[in-house]
């Protein structure tokens, strides 16, 4: 199963967002099944996931925290690998072609084409969550608001 996220680059004060995400992966992602959770690496959401990922491996042992990188520089992609053991591994998809300033468009959309499952909390109607979120939303994915959850 891969698993991912979707989400703003600053968040506004939501303190039960690290809880609501946590407690929503808990529910929905099966606890004995390989899950790869598919991570941008990119402002306080992608930040607040892969801490939430990191921290429920032992309760998921069968999970991996992966930065989907959207450019292909070697010394980006070691520094977010070797960052603290903030992921368990990096991706690159197949973006070489992609004119630099599509790059984390075009990620983003790689990323939702291949997920089983999204989080997101997406809280305007514009800006590259929102237009991320909608691109899920196109491709009947099976999406989690965390915006919109009690």
């Amino acid at each position: 199963m891969i698993v991912t996220f979707i989400g703003h680059s600053t968040l506004p004060g939501d303190y039960d967002l690290y809880d609501k995400l946590r407690k929503s992966i808990l529910e929905l992602v099966p606890k004995n099944e390989k899950i790869s959770f598919y991570c941008g690496g990119y402002g306080e959401f992608d930040a607040l996931c892969a801490k939430v990922c990191r921290e429920l491996k032992p309760e998921l042992p069968c999970s991996e925290t992966v930065y989907v990188t959207p450019y292909l520089k070697e010394d980006e992609r070691m520094r977010w690998y070797m960052d603290g053991g903030q992921y368990d591994t990096v991706i690159y998809p197949p973006l070489e072609r992609v004119p630099y300033k599509y790059a984390i468009v075009k990620r983003n959309q790689w990323m939702v084409d291949r997920a089983d499952l999204i989080f997101s909390y997406v809280t305007v109607s514009w800006g590259g969550a929102a237009g991320t979120l909608t691109y899920a939303k196109r491709q009947k994915k099976r999406i989690v608001d965390l915006a919109r959850s009690n």
